[in-house]
């Protein structure tokens, strides 16, 4: 049996049935167009017999188009009345009843996962999308690429490089795990209701190799945050609370790392902030 995917009249349909007005403050914006969804599958390179992982599946426009490859699919969806209807609604459009698992749960509180999905997949609301994906990215190593509609603003300090203006907190954080490019523009009229913001496709790739153990990670992301709180100040003055009390100690800590005591965090890489952390650990 095949696999179809919805319309926007029964993504409506659907919405009125279930009294699901879609909201700001959870960020909901359906997809309403075909295209659009398969392109995301697209673009994440969805091929059958992957585990996918989906956040935030609403009313399952994106999951039949992820389930229409042949892979499988384990979503996650915080609203009790979209989680209990999208199994009848996989079911009422051919989808064979052991490739979809629904999890009624937040996402920033899911902590196992069936199946270990290699494949994350998702249409992230703009309010929690940057720590849903690094929620993501540090609970489940299973998960290796993947492609998330955001918010443009959002996309964009994913994907930045150092130098960059919007090259932030957010940006380095993401390279810790591995790789983020801008992959596609989506018209906002895709969307019902539709949003007053432009939205893109983010595609990412896990480094084959993990850049350190959990206390080094927080002790990099520690530092990287107090670069960021004062970004318009030396390094030597911005750290200097996290790397030993004062900015001469500051100073000693990264000329040990190698990174010049004068520099901004923004022009810092993920793996400057790393020897930076091991220098203070050192």
């Amino acid at each position: 049996m095949t696999v179809t995917l919805l319309g926007a009249t029964e993504i409506r349909r659907l919405a009125a049935e279930l009294d699901v007005t879609p909201t700001k403050k959870l960020g909901q914006n359906f997809v309403v167009d075909a295209n659009t969804v398969r392109k995301i599958v697209h673009v994440g390179g969805v091929q059958a017999g992957e585990r996918v992982v989906e956040v935030g599946p609403g009313l399952g426009s994106l999951t039949l188009a992820i389930l229409e490859t042949g892979a499988s699919v384990t979503a996650v969806e915080i609203d009790h009345r979209l989680a209990a209807r999208l199994p009848r609604t996989a079911a009422d459009h051919g989808v064979p009843d052991d490739a979809l698992t629904v999890i009624d749960a937040d996402a920033l509180r899911v902590t196992e996962l069936p199946g270990n999905p290699t494949v994350l997949v998702a249409n992230l609301p703009y309010n929690v999308s940057v720590p849903v994906l690094l929620h993501f990215m540090e609970s489940f190593d299973s998960i290796r690429r993947g492609v998330v509609m955001v918010q443009a603003e959002v996309g964009e300090r994913l994907a930045a490089p150092p130098g960059s203006k919007v090259y932030g907190a957010p940006s380095v954080k993401a390279a810790w795990y591995g790789s983020w490019r801008l992959a596609g523009l989506v018209s906002r009229q895709v969307f019902w209701p539709v949003p007053n913001v432009d939205s893109v496709l983010v595609a990412f790739e896990r480094d084959d190799q993990p850049r350190g153990d959990e206390a080094l990670r927080q002790a990099t992301f520690q530092i990287v945050d107090a670069a960021f709180q004062q970004r318009r100040k030396m390094l030597r003055q911005a750290l200097a609370t996290v790397l030993g009390g004062s900015a001469a100690e500051a100073s000693a800590v990264l000329e040990r790392a190698g990174v010049a005591p004068t520099a901004r965090g923004e022009q810092l890489t993920i793996s400057d902030f790393v020897r930076i952390a091991l220098a203070l650990q050192g």
